[in-house]
């Protein structure tokens, strides 16, 4: 009798430990588990030559969106905010004066990830559809909305973004300061070109308008553009 007491509890604690220990690995991974991730470019470095470098890319991806999850995972350890979306994160963090580290890494890596998105080597580099409709009923015509995308990013000084976005019901190209996001204005970001010198300066030099265009004539990724709608 006492030997099979001691076979059935033997076996209980075979069944059991696993389980427990288990649960408690999952639980510590979860907790390490960074809330911020650099995910994999969606083309090949190379991919969107000889419009972007891969010498660019490199540069831009691996290091300065790098950086920015980094840095937003460093300062969200032990945070609050860690067990929140990246996007509830940026618009809880916006506009406070305590929070602007925070807000700036955050930004600037959800900026990075929809920019790269954005992009599509060998781009038709016109939109179809209910964008292309949308694009000529606010702007005109598809040439009046790359004249006015290039005039807005080449007139904003210093750092930043150039966005096109759905406010209400209608298309409007923004400029977004350093880390400025749209989701912090209740406006819908569509497309995005970065406009910070580390993204173009390599390829363009100081000739930020023809940065513009090149990706404007040929990388828009306008499927992406038209998801967002």
């Amino acid at each position: 009798m006492l030997k099979r007491f001691c076979q059935r509890n033997f076996l209980i604690l075979v069944i059991f430990i696993p389980v427990v220990l288990s649960s408690y690995f999952s639980q510590v991974q979860a907790q390490e588990k960074s809330p911020l991730v650099l995910e994999p470019l969606p083309f090949a470095q190379d991919a969107l030559e000889p419009f972007i470098s891969s010498h660019t890319l490199g540069f831009h991806y691996g290091k300065h969106h790098a950086a920015y999850v980094d840095k937003a995972n460093e300062l969200l350890k032990g945070n609050p905010l860690a067990s929140k979306s990246i996007e509830e994160i940026i618009k809880e963090t916006a506009g406070k004066s305590d929070q602007v580290p925070l807000f700036n890494a955050v930004a600037q890596s959800w900026n990075h990830a929809f920019f790269w998105k954005c992009l599509k080597p060998k781009s038709t580099g016109k939109p179809e559809g209910k964008i292309a409709k949308m694009i000529d009923d606010s702007f005109g015509s598809y040439d009046k909305f790359k004249e006015e995308f290039v005039k807005t990013g080449v007139s904003l000084f210093g750092s930043g973004w150039v966005w096109l976005v759905l406010d209400g019901e209608k298309l409007q190209i923004v400029k977004g300061f350093n880390a400025e996001t749209p989701l912090t204005k209740n406006q819908k970001p569509l497309f995005v070109i970065d406009v910070w010198e580390h993204a173009y300066y390599l390829d363009f030099q100081n000739r930020r308008s023809d940065y513009l265009k090149a990706i404007l004539e040929n990388l828009v990724n306008w499927d992406f553009v038209a998801s967002n709608l």
